[in-house]
């Protein structure tokens, strides 16, 4: 046979086994899992079958652009000629995950189930979709955290650090403890390694103590044999110190905790002295605050410190109480009284509560009630927990001082059902290499962070991949894809001066980095303009769109969503609204639609209010569901901190790099790929699939 008759022989045996399952796993020797001909759903004819493997095909290719509403036209096509197809039915529901109709994609999921496709992976997908909500109540039966990890102070008989008093979390999933008895400061990365110390200054530090953050990433450490408090950098590197032994002003006698008031003011408790010394950000001494009278008992010895709602609380360990003061420093009430919080040491701000330790336990105090909950406990063991902070992934990170120990906890609910990995798309146009980007959440849909090339396992039909790289990190980047979502409404167009200072204070705010785009709003949404948030053209903004009553917020808001699900890892929409909904304004798209359109596309919801006054529910429901915040375009400090707040929002997506192994059948063959991650006692897994190009 010439080269020309074994062409098309090879080219013909190609595509009756594109037709024939068991004919091209014995030609390719690839598993049949491999293949988007093998359709496990039985009746359909030859033909029928491989209709439905090219609308299948192109399908995952569009799914993988970003086209979701097109992907679910495809894949309900694929299903015409291949009705129950599990394969076909488990992407139509990514598919419709992705597009924000989360009802229809558990039913595909639970069709797929049933016809026996991942079982155990769709049930527990679909136990995570059914269960997650933004508004979810903060104590709930399965609130109580439980240990998910534990650093011990030995390794054998190496010695890591002693007695540790305090933790701060960093936003990158790492967090710095206070070794009291080795007199350092040690970091921690999110699997518990130590990749840094910090010994302080020159002549080191003297029982380094509390542990705290500032909003501009520096650290303080209050430090009790030296009665000082020292200024760390953010990677630990000491800056100065203020403070010094002594019973005047700006002096200590065995300092202790520390809390930071909005304003910058540092507060510390002076427990020789029974006291609290104020301090102005720089470290200038201001006033102490502490004694007897109008009310007051006074402080017998002053502990845990927190500012919370403009109210400064303080815990007296020695009775238990819990008191308040103006930042001023004035009594204003006994908030707990004695025998509440007997031997508490910090005390931290947590999503709007107040987290004490206190002992063995770790308790949540509601700040208008009072109402205390447990959040957890670590038993009967010699434990004495000094410092109880919150990380970037969900966890409590525990300072036991007295078992020589930092815990993890987590929620039971998320060790119960680990944690919530998806692969967003493979990039498959250069094959063999291969491209994958995965999210990783937890069960409530908070992203995690800080994960390494070695929290992952990438298998190709359960064959580890070759030469996986992690590429990068989205937690890692610097800047933020925004689109300004614009009510045009009549009276947001009498406003359109405050419409333009909204934009050109974004655009200013974003520093040159990352991509601004415009949407209008009106009765028909009309993108406006897209590019570099510097080029001086959004200072003379002005939108094309009319203005009208009917003004369509929720096509405004799928359209903006629309540019971004292609756009870098941060995106976030801005609406710049009169703070009205208008009435057909969730006439297509509904409200919970829309949230988790923009929630599982990584979307983070802003509001610039132009009045003052509250938003609209359906306008705050949004911000809260996809953990946005909201603004008045002329408070005092101005709306700039908006694009900081974007970025520094922390996000779970990792991206990765292989070479593919796998035969592709001149890009006809549907290449598996699984994804597993883990996080200490947690774990997830996905998986999915993708095509090499055509040949």
């Amino acid at each position: 046979m010439n080269r020309a008759g074994r062409t098309t022989a090879f080219l013909t045996l190609a595509f009756f086994a594109s037709l024939m399952p068991g004919f091209a796993q014995e030609a390719n020797q690839a598993p049949s899992s491999s293949r988007s001909d093998a359709f496990t759903a039985t009746g359909a004819s030859a033909s029928d079958r491989g209709l439905a493997a090219e609308e299948f095909r192109r399908g995952v290719q569009t799914f993988d652009r970003g086209a979701f509403n097109d992907a679910i036209l495809m894949f309900e096509k694929a299903l015409s000629y291949v009705p129950g197809e599990p394969l076909v039915l488990d992407w139509l529901g990514k598919a419709y995950f992705r597009s924000g109709v989360e009802s229809s994609a558990v039913q595909q999921w639970q069709f797929a189930a049933d016809a026996g496709w991942s079982k155990t992976r769709l049930t527990q997908l679909i136990e995570t979709v059914r269960e997650r909500t933004a508004l979810r109540p903060q104590f709930t039966d399965d609130s109580r955290f439980v240990e998910a990890g534990s650093i011990r102070a030995t390794n054998g008989e190496a010695v890591l650090f002693r007695q540790p008093v305090s933790v701060v979390a960093r936003p990158d999933g790492s967090f710095w403890a206070s070794a009291y008895g080795s007199n350092e400061l040690l970091h921690f990365d999110v699997n518990g390694k130590i990749v840094g110390k910090s010994r302080g200054p020159l002549e080191g530090f003297d029982r380094p103590f509390d542990l705290v953050s500032l909003p501009d990433g520096r650290m303080l450490v209050s430090e009790m044999g030296a009665d000082r408090v020292s200024v760390l950098s953010e990677n630990g590197s000491w800056i100065s110190s203020f403070g010094k032994k002594g019973r005047g002003n700006g002096e200590f006698v065995g300092p202790q905790f520390i809390a930071a008031s909005g304003d910058g003011n540092i507060f510390v408790t002076d427990y020789g002295n029974a006291r609290v010394a104020v301090f102005d950000p720089e470290g200038k001494p201001l006033f102490t605050f502490g004694k007897k009278g109008r009310g007051f008992p006074g402080f017998a010895a002053p502990g845990g410190i927190a500012v919370l709602d403009g109210y400064v609380f303080v815990c007296d360990t020695k009775s238990g109480s819990l008191y308040r003061f103006d930042t001023s420093g004035n009594y204003v009430d006994t908030f707990l009284p004695e025998g509440s919080l007997v031997l508490a040491e910090a005390i931290r701000v947590w999503n709007g509560y107040l987290l004490a330790s206190q002992d063995n336990r770790v308790v949540a105090i509601d700040p208008e009630t009072g109402a205390m909950h447990e959040v957890a406990r670590l038993g009967n063991a010699p434990v004495r927990i000094t410092g109880a902070v919150p990380d970037a992934n969900g966890n409590l990170v525990l300072a036991d001082y007295r078992g020589d120990s930092i815990q993890i906890v987590s929620r039971i609910r998320e060790l119960v059902g680990g944690m919530f990995v998806r692969v967003q798309r493979v990039y498959a146009d250069a094959f063999p290499s291969v491209q994958l980007e995965v999210a990783v959440e937890d069960r409530n849909g908070n992203p995690v962070v800080g994960l390494s090339r070695g929290n992952f396992k990438v298998t190709e039909g359960g064959r580890d991949v070759t030469e996986l790289t992690m590429t990068g990190a989205a937690y890692l980047e610097e800047a933020c894809d925004i689109t300004m979502l614009i009510d045009r409404s009549p009276a947001s167009d009498l406003r359109i001066r405050d419409v333009r200072a909204a934009v050109s204070s974004v655009a200013g705010a974003m520093g040159g980095k990352g991509t601004l785009r415009v949407v209008s709003a009106g009765r028909i949404p009309v993108q406006e303009g897209a590019g570099s948030p510097d080029t001086g053209a959004w200072a003379s903004f002005r939108p094309k769109a009319q203005a009208s009553e009917g003004w369509a917020f929720d096509l405004g808001l799928r359209l903006a969503v629309n540019d971004l699900v292609n756009a870098s890892h941060k995106r976030a929409v801005v609406l710049v609204s009169t703070g009205t909904v208008p009435a057909n304004g969730f006439t297509k798209y509904g409200l919970v639609e829309l949230a988790s359109y923009m929630r599982n596309n990584g979307v983070t919801f802003y509001a610039v209010n132009l009045t003052q006054g509250a938003l609209p529910d359906e306008f705050s429901y949004l911000v809260r569901a996809t953990g946005g915040s909201e603004y008045y375009l002329y408070r005092p400090e101005g709306i700039a901190s908006l694009v900081k707040d974007a970025v520094d929002r922390p996000n779970g997506t990792y991206m990765f790099s292989y070479v593919s192994t796998l035969p592709t059948d001149f890009g006809r063959a549907y290449l598996p790929v699984e994804v597993e991650s883990w996080l200490m006692n947690r774990s997830g897994r996905d998986e999915t699939g993708y095509f090499a190009p055509l040949e």
